[in-house]
C-alpha cells in the first residue's frame, strides 16, 4: 500500500530536467510566454525568474552555444575574405584553426 500512497512526489531539480520537461513545467506555471521557442538555458533562466530563484553558486562564465556558433561563422567569413584578398597561407591557416576550435567548443558546451 505504500507504493500507492505517494503523497509527496519529489520534484526533479531544474538543472537535471530535460528541455521537454522544462517546457511542460513552464507551461504549467502559466506566466512564461514563448516556451516552445526557447532552448534549455533560456527556459531555466525564465523559470528561475518566475519562481524568484537566484543563481548564487555559478561564478564561472557559462558558454553559450549560439554565441560560439556566431563567432565561428565570423571566423569562416574572415577566412574567405583573406583568401579573396590574397593573404598568406599562414594567416589563412590561423583563421581556419580558430574557426575549428570554436566549432569544437560548441560540441563540448552542448
Amino acid at each position: 500500500m505504500a507504493k500507492k500512497e505517494r503523497k509527496e512526489k519529489k520534484e526533479k531539480p531544474l538543472d537535471k530536467m530535460t528541455a521537454t520537461e522544462m517546457r511542460k513545467y513552464a507551461l504549467d506555471l502559466g506566466e512564461i510566454v514563448g516556451v516552445h521557442g526557447m532552448n534549455k538555458e533560456e527556459l531555466l533562466a525564465a523559470i528561475k525568474k518566475v519562481k524568484g530563484i537566484k543563481d548564487e553558486g555559478k561564478a564561472a562564465k557559462t558558454v553559450n552555444v549560439r554565441e560560439l556558433k556566431e563567432k565561428a561563422k565570423e571566423m569562416r567569413a574572415k577566412k574567405q575574405e583573406a583568401i579573396a584578398s590574397g593573404a598568406s597561407r599562414k594567416e589563412i591557416g590561423i583563421l581556419r584553426k580558430k574557426a575549428n576550435r570554436l566549432k569544437k567548443r560548441t560540441h563540448k558546451a552542448a
